[in-house]
């Protein structure tokens, strides 16, 4: 597929799917998906986390059916080692490596990204699953274990069917059964929770349709239920919409779990689609406000949660023109574009202090992650980044790699406090 096309296609993906989901639902599939593969128990004890005994999936005890596993030899083993990008055009090699004893658990749905040429994707992952997912969540391997289900997802190729009013599945207003790809994430949790987590708080993070369907899994699993909600340690939905009521952290999608304001709050929701501050959403933009009930799109900055302008810490593939769409061929390519008449970069990904400025802010009737890019054309480093998919979309692309290193850095930070919270110390 070619880069071009695979754009066009994402449109579309994104078109249907924020026009047949509501803020948090998630599109209902066909009988046969939706009755193939519910196959964990429902909880039977309220109060403690005896709830998931005995809610194993015959599906995920295979670690085939996962993109990342720590028992697994997969992409959120390796592959982030990044070079620091001065402006100066000075470079310098990071090195990463994951945390084995990682305190806490990070559980990742990504976004629309399948290939497969039907409607709903299979089970098995592809190039793009694993590029997206080395993109948007194994750096987290710092921090947390890194838990990444494959899903059946709408993929591409049914969104588009679906735009073209020739698709066999069922679209919004009639919903009948959850979706496969909800029905997935959800086994993947409790199986997850039945046999992985031993008490240990856990990460939720997705983007754009895994934001979805976490939102709607978090209203299901987590926000109802006490003994869950103490394990969770934040959520991070990207390039979605979380609906809260206007100036107000909590209502709106949830009763109980709330924004997050400070970094070593626990419990908590983190939100935020990315725009230009020089192409800010148009009236028909997709992201920055929801699209039925009352209340506005929930925005804090990884960057800085209380509000505010501030630095972000990004993390980009090395080649400036790859995006999440790209093949894992695309990083780490000897890109050398970065520095201009500079060395090759030999690193997979570019890490470049200083560039980017982000802040939450409300405008136009739109609540918003505002992305500067701070270029100087004095310097030779790169004074722009790409990801652009016009102001319905803004830069829908990178709302994860704007933020990586800062999501990464938070997510110890609550993982650590929310060890201190119940006594267990710090991580390690």
């Amino acid at each position: 597929m070619t880069r071009t096309r695979a754009l066009v296609l994402l449109s579309f993906a994104l078109a249907l799917a924020l026009g047949a989901c509501s803020d948090a639902d998630t599109d209902a599939g066909d009988d046969a998906g939706a009755s193939s593969s519910d196959e964990t128990s429902e909880s039977t004890t309220v109060g403690t986390l005896e709830r998931y005994e005995g809610a194993t999936s015959e599906v995920y005890a295979d670690l085939a059916n996962w993109v990342c596993h720590p028992e697994a030899d997969d992409v959120c083993d390796d592959g982030l080692d990044a070079t620091v990008v001065d402006a100066d055009g000075s470079l310098t090699e990071q090195p990463w490596s994951p945390e084995p004893d990682a305190p806490i658990d990070c559980f990742y749905v990504y976004p629309t990204i399948s290939a497969d040429t039907s409607e709903i994707s299979d089970r098995v992952p592809g190039d793009e699953e694993r590029f997206v997912t080395l993109n948007q969540a194994a750096r987290l391997g710092e921090a947390c274990r890194v838990f990444a289900p494959v899903y059946r997802q709408r993929t591409l190729a049914g969104l588009t069917a679906a735009l073209g009013g020739t698709t066999t599945t069922t679209i919004a207003g009639q919903e009948a059964e959850p979706s496969p790809g909800y029905i997935d994430v959800r086994d993947a949790f409790r199986h997850y929770m039945a046999t992985e987590n031993d008490g240990r708080g856990v990460v939720l993070i997705g983007h754009s349709q895994g934001s979805s369907v976490l939102n709607q899994l978090l209203q299901d699993e987590v926000d109802p239920n006490e003994d869950v909600r103490d394990q969770l340690v934040a959520a991070y939905l990207a390039g979605s919409t979380v609906r809260v009521p206007e100036g107000e952290d909590v209502g709106g999608d949830f009763e109980d779990l709330t924004l997050c304001r400070e970094p070593a709050q626990v419990g908590c929701i983190v939100s935020w689609a990315s725009f230009r501050s020089d192409e800010p959403p148009d009236e028909g933009a997709l992201f920055g406000r929801p699209r039925s009930g009352d209340g506005v799109a929930a925005c804090n900055s990884p960057a800085s949660l209380a509000g505010g302008a501030d630095e972000a810490q990004s993390y980009f593939p090395a080649s400036p023109s790859s995006s999440i769409l790209s093949s894992p061929g695309a990083a780490g390519d000897g890109a050398t574009e970065w520095v201009e008449g500079g060395p090759e970069i030999e690193t997979p990904f570019v890490a470049t202090p200083g560039l980017v400025r982000v802040e939450c802010v409300s405008r136009g009737g739109f609540d918003y992650l505002e992305v500067t890019v701070q270029g100087d054309p004095d310097t030779p480093r790169v004074d722009d980044i790409g990801g652009d998919l016009g102001p319905a979309w803004g830069l829908h692309l990178q709302d994860v790699n704007l933020v990586m290193g800062d999501i990464v850095e938070l997510v110890g930070t609550q993982g650590d406090a929310w060890a201190a919270e119940r006594g267990d110390g710090q991580r390690g």
